[in-house]
């Protein structure tokens, strides 16, 4: 029997500072295509946890050691990657230091995420706005039905 076709696995994360007032968050500006400001995250490896991924990705890309702290959600609009159907994994997660961009992140910035001032990429615009919901509620992602 061939293997099935799926969906690519991603996961993002939202890296609070809790060493800054008001724990901005980290957004990067993606160094390959589709272009954009993001939140840091990437492919799974095969034969890797989610949560060692997302751990993986933070570090490769903002430098930071991050410590997860949830599951916000998992993401899976087929129309929310331009390169393909890809479902992501978003994991709330925090850090301090000095954060700088590395690997796929061209640049980095430090933002409030009710007012990131720059149009992001994919569905993360969604991402934080649940994000903020989780902030004031502690209920994670809504499940949608597309």
């Amino acid at each position: 029997m061939p293997a099935p076709r799926t969906p690519l696995l991603a996961v993002d994360i939202i890296i609070a500072l809790t060493d800054r007032p008001g724990r901005p968050i980290v957004l990067i500006e993606r160094r390959n295509p589709p272009p954009g400001w993001a939140l840091p995250g990437g492919f799974v490896d095969v034969g890797e946890p989610l949560e060692a991924a997302a751990v993986r990705e933070a570090k490769e890309e903002t430098c930071l050691d991050v410590t997860l702290r949830a599951l916000l959600g998992c993401y899976s609009d087929p129309r929310r990657d331009p390169r393909g159907h890809t479902v992501s994994a978003v994991y709330v997660a925090e850090a301090v230091g000095e954060p700088r961009a590395a690997d796929d992140a061209r640049h980095l910035v430090l933002v409030d995420p009710a007012a990131p001032g720059r149009p992001l990429a994919f569905d993360h615009d969604l991402i934080l706005a649940d994000y903020r919901h989780w902030l004031d509620t502690g209920e994670p992602a809504p499940l949608r039905h597309v």
